[in-house]
């Protein structure tokens, strides 16, 4: 017998060969899991308040519990003074010195955003 041949017999129990065109193929992997469908998601709508007093007094959206007020705002005169100095802007090249270590990281920040806009645009 060739191989060929060999190859195309199935074996069933000691003695008994059946040629394969006889045969029922079957895969015998697992079983697919079927993957649960996702219900659509909406947006939450989260309440906005529009009362101008109750916005210049109170910190909205401060209170985590169900019951309860948010936090009401202190005079400027009871927070520190290092709350105002706070840099709010983002940082610009020219308010830095190049002899320190947060000037190199800031050009390698820049680079490495620039460069990812451009491979974002280029053409593979």
């Amino acid at each position: 017998m060739s191989l060929l041949t060999i190859l195309r017999l199935s074996r069933i129990g000691d003695r008994i060969i059946i040629p394969t065109q006889y045969t029922i193929p079957t895969k015998n992997y697992a079983v697919e899991r079927k993957k649960p469908i996702k219900g659509v998601s909406s947006k939450v709508k989260l309440p906005v308040e529009k009362d101008v007093n109750k916005l210049l007094t109170y910190v909205c959206g401060s209170n985590i519990y169900k019951e309860g007020e948010d936090v009401k705002l202190k005079p400027d005169s009871e927070y520190p003074e290092w709350l105002w100095s706070i840099r709010i802007e983002p940082l610009k090249l020219s308010d830095l010195d190049p002899n320190t270590k947060q000037y190199w990281r800031y050009i390698r920040k820049k680079a490495i955003i620039r460069k990812n806009q451009m491979l974002k645009y280029s053409k593979p």
